[in-house]
């Protein structure tokens, strides 16, 4: 059985490369701990020569080029060898010991955590350039690869570059944490049975991230998995390392997502500017963008406005529960925990808050399953908010929507987002504040388009007279596993 799972896509791009008969350069990118080199290693370690080279951070370039050394000998093992002095001799040494070799099996070259080894006046960049245009895209059995977990960066310098590696690579992937689906199969194939209710409730506090993953442990709940590696485990110190690894300065990506966190339901730059000590201008929308390619945050464009007017929203999983309950500890008594500490939390109302928009995060990242569910998958749509402001006297009340998708086929659907342990009742007064939502939305967008109330919900939406009365159409948690 294959070590590597859940990964269809990208086993695909990766057995096209290896059978294309011409040389390859692939750039690998995504999050901390999301298992790019697992998936590279896993692959192409046994399908022909295979080197691999990984940065070492903060390491200056000698450090870096005694580690190239080490693996060139162990490849290559010449009779004598003199370790390279600069990036350019590194390379040198590879392409000659490349092109000595008459074997037409496929050459792996595996340069992980390029960000690293591509350090400020090391050269490395400019001699991979020359070291790959020069000589190895003349070469079929070259497979060049290179990686980082510094999405920004390896979009910036490698993907995106206007300078030197510019229009060099062949294929890119940026590779993603698992959708909930995954999620269940990952851990099925691991032994750990879940219901799916148990497994939203971890994703929502871990998300998808496969080292996250591997740390549960079969037989235990789901509160108990999240108590133990979240407050006694492997991922209680996780946050700081996180951010280090992937940003430089990033205390001030930190900010950002410290402003965030408090605000669930979005900020505008205005509003993060006035949270943070960045200015709304230059170095904020680096930031922000830097977070959103590496995918911690979410714009989300308002119905109806410019996108210069979104609102950011933050949607790592991970990040949300440390600073909800980890960085808070003297605020809950941290110190005093138990084995029990995250399952009373959890169903306190508190927790419960907390659920409801760690379920919502979880359904905007779902959004194609919520499509599937609909029967709109070949509908054009865009998914936005709608925030409504009552202003003066008016004695109108706010009303925030946090998902509405809206659809080419003249219709949009509302959609009220509810996390609960049941089927969710739509009591008198939900009745009531579901049906003045519509009609606000309704009232002030001037929409002609027909507007669906669409609710959606672990276990669904109990049938009773409300649901007949308002509720057009429910889903249940099963559509986000589709």
């Amino acid at each position: 059985m294959s070590a590597i799972f859940a990964r269809v896509k990208e086993l695909k791009m990766l057995e096209r490369i290896l059978h294309s008969r011409k040389p390859e350069f692939l750039a690998v990118y995504g999050r901390r701990r999301v298992g790019k080199t697992f998936l590279i290693r896993e692959f192409f370690k046994t399908k022909g020569l295979y080197f691999a080279l990984t940065g070492v951070k903060n390491a200056k370039t000698q450090k870096q080029l005694k580690n190239f050394a080490e693996e060139f000998s162990r490849v290559f093992k010449p009779k004598k060898y003199e370790p390279p002095k600069d990036w350019f001799e590194a390379f040198s040494q590879l392409r000659k010991a490349i092109e000595s070799r008459k074997d037409p099996q496929r050459v792996i070259l595996f340069l992980d955590e390029l960000p690293w080894l591509a350090t400020p006046r090391s050269g490395f960049l400019e001699d991979l350039d020359h070291f790959w245009n020069r000589y190895m895209s003349e070469d079929n059995r070259i497979i060049l690869i290179v990686c980082g977990s510094a999405a920004s960066w390896m979009i910036k310098k490698v993907v995106h570059d206007k300078g030197g590696l510019h229009g060099r690579l062949t294929a890119d992937m940026r590779l993603l944490p698992f959708d909930l689906r995954e999620t269940e199969e990952f851990l099925k194939n691991r032994g750990v049975d879940l219901n799916r209710k148990a497994v939203i409730d971890i994703y929502m506090a871990i998300g998808g991230i496969p080292k996250y993953l591997n740390y549960i442990s079969k037989g235990q709940s789901a509160l108990q998995v999240v108590n133990h590696l979240c407050f006694d485990g492997p991922l209680e110190d996780e946050f700081e390392e996180l951010y280090s690894s992937l940003f430089e300065n990033h205390e001030r990506h930190v900010s950002i997502i410290k402003a965030l966190a408090e605000r669930p339901g979005g900020m505008t730059k205005t509003e993060m500017a006035k949270s943070t000590s960045l200015s709304a201008g230059g170095g904020m929308n680096m930031v922000l963008e830097e977070l959103e390619q590496s995918g911690f945050v979410l714009s989300v464009k308002d119905f109806g406005k410019q996108k210069k007017e979104s609102r950011y929203r933050l949607v790592d999983e991970y990040s949300l529960f440390h600073l909800k309950w980890l960085q808070k500890s003297q605020e809950i008594n941290l110190r005093t925990r138990d084995d029990k500490f995250w399952m009373n939390i959890f169903n306190s109302p508190m927790g419960q808050s907390w659920a409801g928009y760690a379920f919502e995060i979880l359904c905007l990242k779902h959004l194609q399953n919520i499509k599937d569910a609909l029967g709109i998958t070949g509908v054009l749509t865009n998914a936005s908010g709608w925030c409504y402001k009552s202003h003066g006297k008016s004695k109108e009340r706010g009303v925030q929507i946090d998902l509405l998708i809206d659809r080419a086929d003249n219709c949009i659907n509302l959609c009220e987002i509810k996390y609960c342990n049941d089927e969710f009742l739509v009591n008198k007064a939900c009745d009531k504040d579901l049906r003045e939502k519509k009609s606000l939305f309704i009232a002030h967008t001037k929409t002609r388009k027909s507007v669906f109330l669409t609710l959606i919900a672990p276990y669904g939406t109990k049938q009773n007279v409300g649901y007949f009365d308002t509720v057009d159409v429910s889903l249940t948690m099963d559509s986000l596993f589709s």
